[in-house]
Protein backbone atom coordinates (compact mmCIF):
# COMPACT_ATOMS: atom_id res chain seq x y z
CA UNK A 1 0.00 0.00 0.00
CA UNK A 2 1.41 3.42 -0.93
CA UNK A 3 1.99 6.03 1.73
CA UNK A 4 1.35 9.78 1.43
CA UNK A 5 4.34 11.86 0.38
CA UNK A 6 5.41 14.97 2.23
CA UNK A 7 4.82 17.98 0.03
CA UNK A 8 7.14 20.09 2.18
CA UNK A 9 10.23 17.91 1.64
CA UNK A 10 12.98 20.01 0.05
CA UNK A 11 15.02 17.20 -1.48
CA UNK A 12 14.16 14.02 -3.40
CA UNK A 13 15.05 10.41 -2.88
CA UNK A 14 18.07 9.41 -5.00
CA UNK A 15 17.33 6.17 -6.86
CA UNK A 16 20.26 4.36 -8.51
CA UNK A 17 19.31 2.42 -11.64
CA UNK A 18 21.18 -0.80 -10.77
CA UNK A 19 23.05 -2.99 -13.24
CA UNK A 20 22.07 -1.88 -16.76
CA UNK A 21 22.20 -5.49 -18.01
CA UNK A 22 19.59 -6.56 -15.46
CA UNK A 23 16.04 -5.59 -14.59
CA UNK A 24 16.99 -2.48 -12.59
CA UNK A 25 16.29 0.12 -15.29
CA UNK A 26 13.03 -1.64 -16.18
CA UNK A 27 11.64 -1.60 -12.66
CA UNK A 28 12.81 1.99 -12.11
CA UNK A 29 10.79 3.12 -15.12
CA UNK A 30 7.83 0.93 -14.18
CA UNK A 31 7.78 2.24 -10.61
CA UNK A 32 7.63 5.87 -11.65
CA UNK A 33 5.06 5.15 -14.35
CA UNK A 34 2.84 3.13 -12.01
CA UNK A 35 3.07 5.72 -9.23
CA UNK A 36 3.04 9.16 -10.93
CA UNK A 37 3.06 10.97 -7.57
CA UNK A 38 6.64 9.77 -7.09
CA UNK A 39 7.90 11.64 -10.14
CA UNK A 40 8.24 14.90 -8.20
CA UNK A 41 10.01 13.21 -5.29
CA UNK A 42 12.53 10.85 -6.92
CA UNK A 43 15.66 11.58 -8.98
CA UNK A 44 17.20 8.67 -10.86
CA UNK A 45 20.98 8.30 -10.94
CA UNK A 46 21.52 6.41 -14.16
CA UNK A 47 22.40 6.38 -17.82
CA UNK A 48 19.96 8.19 -20.06
CA UNK A 49 20.29 5.81 -23.04
CA UNK A 50 19.86 2.72 -20.88
CA UNK A 51 16.77 4.24 -19.30
CA UNK A 52 15.38 5.19 -22.72
CA UNK A 53 15.76 1.52 -23.70
CA UNK A 54 13.86 0.52 -20.56
CA UNK A 55 11.19 3.10 -21.36
CA UNK A 56 10.67 1.63 -24.83
CA UNK A 57 10.70 -1.92 -23.47
CA UNK A 58 8.07 -1.23 -20.83
CA UNK A 59 6.22 1.47 -22.80
CA UNK A 60 2.68 2.51 -21.89
CA UNK A 61 -0.27 0.25 -22.44
CA UNK A 62 -1.51 0.31 -26.01
CA UNK A 63 -3.85 3.22 -26.56
CA UNK A 64 -3.16 4.71 -23.13
CA UNK A 65 -1.79 8.20 -22.62
CA UNK A 66 -2.37 8.38 -18.87
CA UNK A 67 0.67 6.28 -17.95
CA UNK A 68 3.06 7.83 -20.48
CA UNK A 69 6.41 8.94 -19.09
CA UNK A 70 9.09 11.30 -20.37
CA UNK A 71 12.73 11.21 -19.30
CA UNK A 72 14.11 14.60 -18.34
CA UNK A 73 17.90 14.79 -18.03
CA UNK A 74 18.96 17.29 -15.36
CA UNK A 75 22.32 18.42 -13.99
CA UNK A 76 21.24 18.96 -10.40
CA UNK A 77 18.29 18.03 -8.21
CA UNK A 78 17.34 21.70 -7.87
CA UNK A 79 16.09 21.55 -11.48
CA UNK A 80 13.34 19.09 -10.55
CA UNK A 81 11.05 21.88 -9.40
CA UNK A 82 10.90 23.23 -12.96
CA UNK A 83 9.91 19.96 -14.62
CA UNK A 84 6.36 19.58 -15.93
CA UNK A 85 4.16 16.67 -14.81
CA UNK A 86 4.86 13.32 -16.40
CA UNK A 87 8.66 13.65 -16.27
CA UNK A 88 11.16 11.32 -14.64
CA UNK A 89 14.22 13.30 -13.52
CA UNK A 90 17.49 11.60 -14.54
CA UNK A 91 21.05 12.60 -13.69
CA UNK A 92 23.70 11.12 -15.99
CA UNK A 93 25.64 9.62 -13.09
CA UNK A 94 28.04 7.43 -15.08
CA UNK A 95 29.95 7.59 -18.34
CA UNK A 96 27.47 7.42 -21.25
CA UNK A 97 26.78 3.81 -22.18
CA UNK A 98 26.01 1.79 -25.22
CA UNK A 99 23.33 -0.19 -23.35
CA UNK A 100 24.80 -3.64 -22.65
CA UNK A 101 23.40 -7.00 -23.69
CA UNK A 102 20.70 -8.13 -21.29
CA UNK A 103 21.55 -10.92 -18.89
CA UNK A 104 25.34 -10.90 -19.31
CA UNK A 105 28.01 -10.06 -16.76
CA UNK A 106 29.68 -6.94 -18.11
CA UNK A 107 32.48 -4.93 -16.50
CA UNK A 108 31.24 -1.72 -18.11
CA UNK A 109 27.79 -2.34 -16.67
CA UNK A 110 29.29 -3.02 -13.23
CA UNK A 111 31.28 0.22 -13.39
CA UNK A 112 28.18 2.19 -14.41
CA UNK A 113 26.17 0.67 -11.56
CA UNK A 114 28.90 1.60 -9.07
CA UNK A 115 29.08 5.16 -10.38
CA UNK A 116 25.31 5.55 -9.95
CA UNK A 117 25.48 4.24 -6.38
CA UNK A 118 28.33 6.65 -5.66
CA UNK A 119 26.37 9.62 -7.02
CA UNK A 120 23.27 8.73 -4.98
CA UNK A 121 25.27 8.25 -1.78
CA UNK A 122 27.15 11.49 -2.23
CA UNK A 123 23.88 13.31 -2.85
CA UNK A 124 22.56 11.99 0.47
CA UNK A 125 25.81 12.67 2.34
CA UNK A 126 25.89 16.27 1.06
CA UNK A 127 22.24 16.89 1.97
CA UNK A 128 20.94 17.05 -1.61
CA UNK A 129 18.90 13.85 -1.25
CA UNK A 130 16.73 12.82 1.64
CA UNK A 131 17.45 9.08 1.24
CA UNK A 132 18.92 6.52 -1.14
CA UNK A 133 17.09 3.66 -2.84
CA UNK A 134 19.13 1.25 -4.94
CA UNK A 135 17.97 -1.01 -7.76
CA UNK A 136 19.66 -4.43 -7.97
CA UNK A 137 23.32 -4.86 -8.93
CA UNK A 138 25.30 -7.86 -10.18
CA UNK A 139 28.15 -8.61 -7.79
CA UNK A 140 30.27 -10.40 -10.40
CA UNK A 141 29.98 -7.37 -12.68
CA UNK A 142 31.14 -5.14 -9.82
CA UNK A 143 34.15 -7.37 -9.31
CA UNK A 144 34.89 -7.38 -13.06
CA UNK A 145 34.87 -3.57 -12.92
CA UNK A 146 37.46 -3.63 -10.14
CA UNK A 147 35.07 -2.54 -7.38
CA UNK A 148 36.49 -3.99 -4.19
CA UNK A 149 33.17 -4.44 -2.40
CA UNK A 150 30.92 -7.51 -2.56
CA UNK A 151 27.64 -5.61 -2.46
CA UNK A 152 25.70 -2.42 -1.80
CA UNK A 153 26.02 -2.58 1.97
CA UNK A 154 29.80 -2.70 2.07
CA UNK A 155 30.17 -0.15 -0.76
CA UNK A 156 27.87 2.37 0.93
CA UNK A 157 29.62 1.81 4.25
CA UNK A 158 32.95 2.62 2.59
CA UNK A 159 31.59 5.75 0.91
CA UNK A 160 30.05 7.03 4.14
CA UNK A 161 33.22 6.35 6.13
CA UNK A 162 35.36 8.14 3.53
CA UNK A 163 33.01 11.13 3.61
CA UNK A 164 33.42 11.30 7.38
CA UNK A 165 37.19 10.86 7.16
CA UNK A 166 36.94 7.74 9.32
CA UNK A 167 38.06 4.12 8.91
CA UNK A 168 35.39 1.72 7.72
CA UNK A 169 35.50 -0.11 11.05
CA UNK A 170 34.34 3.07 12.77
CA UNK A 171 31.01 2.91 10.91
CA UNK A 172 29.51 -0.52 11.65
CA UNK A 173 26.51 -1.32 9.48
CA UNK A 174 24.10 -4.23 9.24
CA UNK A 175 21.66 -5.55 6.64
CA UNK A 176 17.98 -5.87 7.53
CA UNK A 177 15.56 -7.70 5.27
CA UNK A 178 11.85 -7.15 5.82
CA UNK A 179 8.60 -8.37 4.34
CA UNK A 180 5.08 -7.89 5.70
CA UNK A 181 5.12 -9.49 9.15
CA UNK A 182 8.83 -10.32 9.45
CA UNK A 183 12.18 -8.52 9.74
CA UNK A 184 15.64 -10.06 10.13
CA UNK A 185 18.97 -8.34 10.85
CA UNK A 186 22.17 -10.20 10.00
CA UNK A 187 25.33 -10.54 12.09
CA UNK A 188 27.38 -11.16 8.92
CA UNK A 189 26.56 -10.47 5.29
CA UNK A 190 28.42 -11.36 2.09
CA UNK A 191 31.05 -13.82 3.24
CA UNK A 192 31.50 -17.56 2.91
CA UNK A 193 29.66 -19.77 5.36
CA UNK A 194 32.97 -20.70 6.99
CA UNK A 195 33.78 -16.99 7.50
CA UNK A 196 30.23 -16.37 8.71
CA UNK A 197 30.65 -18.94 11.46
CA UNK A 198 33.89 -17.28 12.51
CA UNK A 199 32.09 -13.92 12.63
CA UNK A 200 29.76 -15.12 15.40
CA UNK A 201 31.66 -13.41 18.20
CA UNK A 202 30.34 -11.81 21.35
CA UNK A 203 31.35 -8.38 20.06
CA UNK A 204 29.62 -8.71 16.67
CA UNK A 205 26.44 -10.24 18.08
CA UNK A 206 26.22 -7.52 20.74
CA UNK A 207 26.94 -4.81 18.18
CA UNK A 208 24.20 -6.19 15.93
CA UNK A 209 21.68 -6.17 18.77
CA UNK A 210 22.61 -2.57 19.63
CA UNK A 211 22.33 -1.38 16.02
CA UNK A 212 18.96 -3.13 15.66
CA UNK A 213 17.63 -1.61 18.86
CA UNK A 214 18.75 1.89 17.85
CA UNK A 215 17.11 1.57 14.43
CA UNK A 216 13.73 0.50 15.76
CA UNK A 217 13.77 3.15 18.49
CA UNK A 218 14.37 5.81 15.83
CA UNK A 219 11.44 4.29 13.94
CA UNK A 220 9.19 4.92 16.95
CA UNK A 221 9.28 1.73 19.01
CA UNK A 222 10.06 2.58 22.64
CA UNK A 223 11.29 -0.92 23.48
CA UNK A 224 11.65 -3.13 20.37
CA UNK A 225 11.38 -6.84 21.08
CA UNK A 226 14.50 -8.40 19.60
CA UNK A 227 14.66 -12.19 19.26
CA UNK A 228 18.18 -13.56 18.82
CA UNK A 229 18.49 -16.77 16.84
CA UNK A 230 20.92 -19.48 17.82
CA UNK A 231 23.60 -20.69 15.47
CA UNK A 232 23.27 -24.43 15.90
CA UNK A 233 20.31 -26.83 15.53
CA UNK A 234 17.88 -26.40 18.44
CA UNK A 235 20.05 -23.45 19.60
CA UNK A 236 22.74 -25.92 20.63
CA UNK A 237 20.51 -28.08 22.83
CA UNK A 238 22.35 -27.07 26.01
CA UNK A 239 25.77 -27.60 24.45
CA UNK A 240 25.08 -30.97 22.84
CA UNK A 241 25.29 -29.49 19.33
CA UNK A 242 27.82 -26.73 19.90
CA UNK A 243 28.69 -24.17 22.56
CA UNK A 244 28.31 -20.91 20.60
CA UNK A 245 24.95 -20.24 22.24
CA UNK A 246 26.42 -20.70 25.72
CA UNK A 247 29.80 -19.04 25.25
CA UNK A 248 28.97 -16.24 22.78
CA UNK A 249 25.31 -15.53 22.01
CA UNK A 250 23.76 -15.74 25.49
CA UNK A 251 26.46 -13.47 27.03
CA UNK A 252 25.85 -10.91 24.26
CA UNK A 253 22.11 -10.98 25.00
CA UNK A 254 22.78 -10.59 28.74
CA UNK A 255 25.01 -7.58 28.11
CA UNK A 256 22.39 -5.98 25.85
CA UNK A 257 19.69 -6.53 28.47
CA UNK A 258 21.88 -4.88 31.11
CA UNK A 259 21.89 -1.82 28.82
CA UNK A 260 18.10 -1.70 28.70
CA UNK A 261 17.61 -3.53 25.41
CA UNK A 262 14.66 -5.93 25.23
CA UNK A 263 16.59 -8.78 23.64
CA UNK A 264 15.93 -12.44 24.33
CA UNK A 265 17.12 -15.86 23.23
CA UNK A 266 19.00 -17.59 21.84
CA UNK A 267 16.09 -19.32 20.18
CA UNK A 268 16.02 -22.34 17.91
CA UNK A 269 16.56 -20.99 14.39
CA UNK A 270 13.94 -23.29 12.87
CA UNK A 271 11.06 -21.80 14.90
CA UNK A 272 12.03 -18.25 15.89
CA UNK A 273 11.01 -16.72 12.54
CA UNK A 274 7.57 -18.33 12.77
CA UNK A 275 7.15 -16.91 16.29
CA UNK A 276 8.19 -13.45 15.09
CA UNK A 277 5.70 -13.59 12.24
CA UNK A 278 2.99 -14.54 14.73
CA UNK A 279 3.73 -11.34 16.66
CA UNK A 280 5.94 -12.49 19.54
CA UNK A 281 8.85 -10.29 18.41
CA UNK A 282 9.44 -7.16 16.35
CA UNK A 283 12.63 -8.40 14.69
CA UNK A 284 14.97 -11.38 14.63
CA UNK A 285 18.76 -11.10 14.79
CA UNK A 286 20.09 -13.91 12.60
CA UNK A 287 23.62 -15.26 12.77
CA UNK A 288 24.37 -15.35 9.04
CA UNK A 289 23.05 -14.38 5.60
CA UNK A 290 20.95 -17.37 4.55
CA UNK A 291 19.61 -18.08 8.03
CA UNK A 292 17.84 -14.72 8.00
CA UNK A 293 17.12 -14.22 4.32
CA UNK A 294 15.57 -17.54 3.40
CA UNK A 295 12.47 -17.10 5.61
CA UNK A 296 12.02 -13.45 4.64
CA UNK A 297 12.31 -14.13 0.92
CA UNK A 298 10.11 -17.21 1.13
CA UNK A 299 7.36 -15.21 2.80
CA UNK A 300 7.51 -11.98 0.86
CA UNK A 301 10.03 -11.65 -1.98
CA UNK A 302 7.74 -9.52 -4.14
CA UNK A 303 7.25 -6.98 -1.36
CA UNK A 304 10.52 -7.45 0.50
CA UNK A 305 12.79 -4.54 1.41
CA UNK A 306 16.49 -4.44 2.23
CA UNK A 307 17.46 -1.67 4.67
CA UNK A 308 21.02 -0.80 5.68
CA UNK A 309 21.24 -0.02 9.39
CA UNK A 310 24.02 2.20 10.75
CA UNK A 311 24.54 4.55 7.79
CA UNK A 312 24.25 8.34 8.28
CA UNK A 313 21.41 8.34 5.73
CA UNK A 314 18.40 6.14 4.97
CA UNK A 315 19.07 3.44 2.37
CA UNK A 316 16.65 0.79 1.13
CA UNK A 317 16.46 -1.54 -1.85
CA UNK A 318 14.28 -4.29 -3.29
CA UNK A 319 14.69 -7.75 -1.78
CA UNK A 320 15.72 -9.40 -5.06
CA UNK A 321 18.55 -9.43 -7.56
CA UNK A 322 19.13 -8.49 -11.17
CA UNK A 323 17.02 -11.38 -12.55
CA UNK A 324 19.23 -11.84 -15.62
CA UNK A 325 16.94 -14.65 -16.78
CA UNK A 326 14.06 -12.25 -17.47
CA UNK A 327 15.98 -9.00 -18.10
CA UNK A 328 14.80 -7.36 -21.29
CA UNK A 329 11.46 -9.16 -21.40
CA UNK A 330 9.46 -6.43 -19.68
CA UNK A 331 8.06 -8.99 -17.22
CA UNK A 332 9.86 -7.77 -14.09
CA UNK A 333 7.62 -6.48 -11.31
CA UNK A 334 8.29 -3.12 -9.65
CA UNK A 335 6.43 -4.13 -6.46
CA UNK A 336 9.52 -4.67 -4.30
CA UNK A 337 11.13 -1.45 -5.56
CA UNK A 338 7.96 0.47 -4.75
CA UNK A 339 7.96 -1.09 -1.28
CA UNK A 340 11.57 0.03 -0.87
CA UNK A 341 10.69 3.58 -1.90
CA UNK A 342 7.78 3.62 0.52
CA UNK A 343 10.05 2.32 3.28
CA UNK A 344 12.62 5.03 2.54
CA UNK A 345 9.99 7.76 2.82
CA UNK A 346 8.68 6.29 6.05
CA UNK A 347 12.13 5.82 7.60
CA UNK A 348 13.29 9.29 6.56
CA UNK A 349 10.22 10.90 8.10
CA UNK A 350 10.99 9.28 11.48
CA UNK A 351 14.79 9.66 11.44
Amino acid sequence: MSRPLSASAAWPIALSMGDPAGIGPEIVVKALRERPALQRHVVVAGDIQTLHRALRLTGPREGSAEDALVLAEIDDVSAMARLPPGCMAVVQACAPLQPPVFGRIDAQAGRAAADCIRWAAQAALSGRARAVVTAPIQKEALAAAGIDHPGHTEFLQSLAAAHAGAPVQALPVRMMLSCPGLSAVLVSIHVSLRQALQAVTLERVLQTIRITDAHFRRAGLAAPRIAVAGLNPHAGEGGLFGREEIDVIAPAIAQARSEGVEASGPYAPDTVFMRARQGAFDVVVAMYHDQGLIPVKLLGLEHGVNTTLGLPFVRTSPDHGTAFDIAGTGRASAASLLAAIDAAFEAQSTS
